[in-house]
Order: C-alpha cells, then sequence, then structure tokens
C-alpha cells in the first residue's frame, strides 16, 4: 500500500515492517491521572495538541512513578519514536509526534520505533506525516490501525546519509513555520489584547472609543431564533459548531458523521449564527459565513441577528472575554461528571450586556479588521509555505527530486 506515486528506481523496496517496530499503547487507569510530576510522562491522544508538542512531545498533561507504571505493566517508549492515535476520529487527522524522553502512551495510540542502523528517525516522521492512516476506517465502523496495517506500508528507503540529508532539509522548512507560527501567535494576543478594551466598555475609558453612550442589551434583544427544519432533506451541506467557528462539515472530516435522516435538521444560511448549547461556554457560538444554505444538527440553535446592530461587531463581541464569562457563568451542568455545561434558551436570551450605538459597532468592527486583515494575510502565509513543504516531501521522499552527497560526507560516515 502506497501513499507516495513515484518511487526512485535505486532505492530499496521494503515494507515498514522491515526497518521499524511498531507498539500499541498501555491502559491508563483514570485513578492514576492527574498528576503533574512524576518519574516519566505518560501520554494521551489529547497530549499531541498541547502547545509545545507540534511535531516534538515536550511535555505532558499526566506523569507516572516507576511504582505506578510497574503496576500498569506500562511500556515506556524509546527517545525518538514516532507517536500517533491508532483510533478513533483522531486517527483521521494524521498528526505525528516525536518522543524527546522515554515516555508512556495510552492504549489509544501507536508507536513507531525505527531501527536506526537502517532508517533515519526524522526521515520516518516525514515519511509517516504523507501516509493517510485514515484510509483504515473503511474496514470498520470505529477507524482503527493495528501492527499489521503499518508493517505492511510499502517504502523505497534510500541510504542512510541521503536519508539524513533529506529530513535536514525538510527540518529547515520546520523551523520556518515555526517563526511564523510565532508571529502569527503574537499577532493574535495583540488583537485579543486591543478587542477587549473596544468590546468590553468597562475597560473602554481612557481609549478612543467612548463607553459614556453604551446601553443595556441582552441577547434576547439581540437575536429572533430561526426554527427550519429541513423537510423533504432539500438540503444535504451539513455544517458544524468548533470554537468560534462554524463550517461546513466536509472542510472538517472526510466522510459525513452526520445523521443518515437529515430532515430533522435546522437549515442555516449566510450570517445566520448558530450555538451548541452543550458547548456555548467554550466559544461553540458563532456567524456562519458560508457561500450556501447549509444544515445543522437538531441539538444546535440557530438564531439570527435582529436590525439595528451591525453583525461584524456582534461577531467580535461573542468572543470577548466578558461575554464568554457570561455564557459559562449562565451554563449549568449539562451531564453526572460535569464535563460539559447546558445553556439553556432562555439563559442565553437573558444575559444582559452593553452595547454601543450601531454608528460605534461599525467603527469598532473596522478597526478591527485592520487587525484580521493582518493576521489572514499570516494565515495565507503559513499555508502557502505548509503546502510547499508538502510539496516538497511529496518529491523527495519518493526520490523524484535528489539531495547530493559528497564523497567526503560518504567518507565521514
Amino acid at each position: 500500500m502506497r501513499d507516495l506515486e513515484f518511487q526512485a528506481a535505486d532505492w530499496t523496496e521494503i515494507t515498514l515492517g522491515d526497518v521499524c517496530t511498531f507498539r500499541g499503547g498501555s491502559g491508563f487507569k483514570e485513578s492514576h491521572q492527574g498528576q503533574s510530576h512524576g518519574d516519566h510522562p505518560f501520554i494521551k491522544v489529547s497530549d499531541l495538541n498541547l502547545k509545545g508538542n507540534e511535531k516534538y512531545v515536550t511535555t505532558a498533561q499526566n506523569w507516572v512513578s516507576e511504582d505506578v507504571l510497574r503496576e500498569l505493566r506500562a511500556t515506556l517508549q524509546p527517545v525518538g519514536a514516532v507517536v500517533f492515535a491508532k483510533v478513533g476520529a483522531a486517527l483521521k487527522l494524521n498528526r505525528r509526534r516525536i518522543l524527546t524522553r522515554p515516555t508512556a502512551i495510552d492504549n489509544n495510540m501507536m508507536a513507531a520505533i525505527p531501527d536506526t542502523g537502517q532508517l533515519d528517525g526524522d526521515f520516518l516522521y516525514y515519511f509517516l506525516l504523507v501516509q493517510d492512516l485514515g484510509k483504515f476506517s473503511q474496514e470498520s465502523a470505529v477507524p482503527s490501525v493495528n501492527q499489521g496495517h503499518l508493517s505492511a506500508i510499502e517504502i523505497s528507503l534510500p541510504p542512510l546519509l541521503e536519508q539524513r540529508k533529506i529530513a535536514a532539509l525538510l527540518r529547515t522548512w520546520d523551523n520556518a513555520l515555526e517563526k511564523l507560527n510565532a508571529l502569527r501567535a503574537a499577532k493574535l494576543r495583540r488583537m485579543d489584547g486591543v478587542a477587549q478594551v473596544l468590546l468590553d466598555p468597562s475597560r473602554a475609558i481612557g481609549s478612543d472609543v467612548s463607553p459614556s453612550n453604551w446601553s443595556l442589551s441582552n441577547f434576547g434583544e439581540l437575536f429572533e431564533e430561526r426554527q427550519d427544519r429541513n423537510s423533504g432533506s432539500t438540503v444535504d451541506d451539513v455544517v458544524t459548531v468548533g470554537k468560534y467557528a462554524i463550517r461546513k462539515q466536509s472542510e472538517h472530516f472526510t466522510r459525513s458523521v452526520a445523521s443518515k435522516d437529515l430532515s430533522n435538521y435546522w437549515t442555516i444560511s449566510p450570517g445566520d449564527f448558530v450555538y451548541d448549547p452543550m458547548s456555548a461556554y467554550y466559544g461553540a457560538i458563532g456567524r456562519y459565513l458560508g457561500n450556501s444554505d447549509g444544515i445543522v444538527s437538531p441539538a444546535y440553535r440557530v438564531i439570527r441577528l435582529k436590525n439595528g446592530h451591525d453583525p461584524d461587531f456582534i461577531s467580535a463581541l461573542l468572543k470577548a472575554h466578558h461575554i464568554r464569562f457570561l455564557l459559562e457563568t449562565r451554563s449549568s451542568q449539562g451531564n453526572k461528571e460535569g464535563k460539559r455545561r447546558l445553556l439553556q434558551r432562555d439563559e442565553f436570551e437573558r444575559i444582559e450586556f452593553k452595547l454601543p450605538t450601531k454608528e460605534m459597532q461599525i467603527e469598532i468592527a473596522n478597526k478591527l479588521s485592520v487587525f484580521q486583515t493582518d493576521l489572514d494575510l499570516a494565515d495565507a502565509e503559513i499555508k502557502s509555505l505548509t503546502d510547499q513543504k508538502r510539496g516538497l516531501m511529496q518529491k523527495l521522499l519518493t526520490g523524484e527530486w535528489r539531495v547530493e552527497v559528497s564523497d567526503d560526507e560518504e567518507a565521514a560516515a
């Protein structure tokens, strides 16, 4: 099974199982979770999303002692192993990370351990990045991969020195992307700081946005609920609600995760707002900016802005810290574990805050749009460089483009 079409004629044709060992993770009892210190990190799939773990695993949410490690009969994966999710929706995200210290992984994860005499660890990392493990989801209702799947993946392997040069070249692109992402993060922090001053009248004193003519309002006055069923299933473009992101499901998943019967879904039009009552406190609320009608789960609520308010301002307001605090405090415990919180419709409508005049709303929105444009340009640059890197990986990892290895480098090796 190949995800790379071109293969260099002089590279060795083998499978990953010939040069790599795959290990599954260990069960991680909840009673042993939650420790921030210990002898060894014990990572879960969620740790792959932590800040600082974008490529190398440098931090963890859970640590265990040697005694707990023995009790769990957990195996430490070695430094340099490439780890990834092996089951569930996370498998389809195709995230790979490299361990920087001996680490235990839970049983939803897999580790790829290279035979370093034949396979460079970073070369393996980049090779696995271009392998779509989500294809195995077609074999069962719950997507998963096992050692047999992974060991059978075909690879054309260049000499070890050439592997290292390829990996070194790709690392320069990683470094460039890291700097761009750091710059974007700084721009986002600056935008967020300015937004909190402009959107919260209690903090606007001393700024050029006067809070004196802000009036008390609530979400019930701002919005009216829209309840149009998709009767006859005339619309089949499902929209999903994420953290401050309302987008078509097709942009996030390789296959539909919606119900087969879509007639009970709510229809949604460009410009409508939507929120998830179970996650609104976390930011699952915002404006739909698609170009055509869509549908959302009946578990969501679709609302439409009434006349007299600027939609760009209201979109920004929903992200403001003081509004998120209100959404959270008005949300009640949604399940026994208390891990989700339910925002009832009447509680949402009664949330009070101050609003400026429409003219000032437009003025504030225009100020914020300057920062948003700068952020969008950074996003475009990151996407462009990411696409270029992926194209370069395809060329280098197949041998279609070659790196030169000098006689001196071969002699030194």
